[in-house]
């Protein structure tokens, strides 16, 4: 007879495979400025910025066993995916380009990568907050 495991016990794999998310959405936005010299637009960096702590926390949360972050991973998570959408949307609907923040430099609705006709970068960033947002959710106490 196998032993009954709680929610609790999952915890550590939402953190792990939010932290996973996290991991590959920094490695993949350093691998694009990086390796194929795409210069980051300022809705990139801020993105970046509420991006690269999260693969840091997350991290040391799943070494030191420190579940009780959920709000600050939260926080962080939501307002890097309003940052996402509003970058989303920029790129996708035309008429919103005359609210584009990015004046000098590179422009934000520029379209780096666009796989499938649909996944720009934007997009991807989205998918990594939203996916680090619902994993953090199903963390119980």
């Amino acid at each position: 007879m196998r032993p009954a495991t709680s929610t609790s016990n999952y915890n550590v794999y939402y953190y792990a495979a939010a932290w996973l998310v996290a991991i590959t959405a920094t490695l993949g936005s350093l691998f694009y400025s990086e390796v194929r010299n795409f210069i980051p637009c300022n809705l990139c960096w801020y993105q970046r910025i509420l991006m690269y702590p999260l693969a840091i926390i997350l991290g040391l949360a799943m070494y030191y066993n420190e579940y009780s972050i959920k709000k600050y991973i939260l926080a962080l998570s939501f307002i890097g995916w309003f940052i996402a959408l509003y970058h989303v949307l920029l790129q996708k609907i035309p008429a919103m380009k005359a609210l584009e923040p990015c004046k000098q430099g590179i422009p934000c609705s520029m379209d780096y990568v666009n796989y499938f006709g649909f996944i720009t970068i934007p997009i991807m960033s989205l998918t990594a907050f939203t996916l680090i947002i619902l994993l953090v959710w199903r963390i119980k106490k």
